[in-house]
């Protein structure tokens, strides 16, 4: 069997092995793929992975031999599942192996907009400390969370690992969610949307991106928030009207704003965002621990196994 992974770097940098897939077959790896090559690369491969390439419909119907695709990543939105399902062709995606450090990465966020901690520790370095008339000193306010609402937008795995988190540090939590569960009862309520909206100091966002949660912070949802809410989004970026969030965050409406994920990926230059007050953003790391790497590359080579065995698993575009 042919397998070709069209953008494999991200996963696998040279930190991790590509044994596992080389066992099963023919393997070749390409850093990335521009989405001209796309076709040429998969040539007469027999299963392909992607990570963030696109597979429209069209590139699957020319593939002939395509009989397996896999996604290197939860989101499978780069895939035309509904093409691929059309040819009998299973979509598998590595639906759990970053909860913790997503969740992890969420909390970093927020500590670090409470505490500005990389700020003050390069204004140490540059000899402002020694400097200074005082014994100690701080260029923005400091908060404490203990006591403070967070809510949680989307409760599943990693949305529970974030509240977890937050609730471990004493804040109360909120969750709006499609599917209420008692492992999310007993870390936070559940609440309606607008009432979350309404009551939280902090909001996360932990929802998969759907038509109906596209744009679900928008001027009219912000409109909703409290004055000086902080909002944290290492879901995806489209969950977020960034013009929106951009003039909330110039106004003072949101106090600030921590993000990992953006609107198009690697970030424009003319993003709104990138000139807002108070957004700390960074490029989609979240996901990135090697030893969150190390588990969607076993998922990732599991699921082409038991495809080869006829027991495919992970399969997001069953009948």
């Amino acid at each position: 069997m042919k397998i070709v992974v069209l953008d494999g770097y991200t996963e696998n940098p040279g930190d991790l092995s590509w044994s596992g897939l080389e066992a099963l077959g023919e393997l070749t790896v390409y850093d990335r793929t521009p989405p001209e090559l796309v076709r040429e690369r998969i040539g007469d491969a027999e299963a392909v992975y992607t990570n963030k390439v696109p597979l429209p419909g069209e590139v699957i119907e020319d593939c002939s031999a395509l009989r397996f695709i896999g996604v290197l990543a939860t989101g499978y939105n780069v895939v035309d599942v509904a093409a691929a399902r059309e040819r009998g062709i299973p979509v598998c995606n590595v639906p759990t192996y970053g909860t913790a450090a997503v969740g992890q990465y969420a909390i970093a966020m927020l500590l670090e907009i409470c505490h500005h901690v990389a700020h003050h520790s390069e204004a140490v370095h540059a000899g402002r400390w020694q400097q200074g008339p005082d014994w100690c000193f701080w260029d923005y306010p400091l908060i404490e969370l203990d006591g403070k609402t967070m809510g949680i937008i989307g409760f599943g795995r990693i949305g529970r690992a974030t509240g977890k988190i937050a609730k471990a540090m004493g804040m109360r939590v909120l969750a709006y969610d499609a599917f209420p569960c008692d492992e999310g009862r007993a870390l936070g309520e559940y609440v309606p949307l607008d009432v979350l909206l309404a009551d939280s100091d902090v909001i996360a966002l932990h929802c998969p991106l759907f038509p109906k949660t596209r744009g679900i912070i928008n001027r009219e949802s912000i409109a909703k928030m409290k004055d000086g809410v902080i909002l944290l989004n290492n879901s995806r970026g489209p969950l977020i009207v960034e013009e929106d969030l951009a003039a909330a965050l110039n106004s003072g409406k949101v106090y600030a704003a921590g993000l990992d994920v953006v609107s198009d990926e690697p970030i424009r230059a003319d993003n709104p965002l990138l000139s807002a007050k108070n957004c700390l953003i960074t490029p989609h790391i979240s996901w990135a621990p090697r030893e969150s790497r190390r588990r969607l590359m076993d998922v990732a080579v599991e699921n082409l196994r038991a495809f080869l065995a006829g027991r495919p698993v992970n399969v997001v575009n069953k009948e």
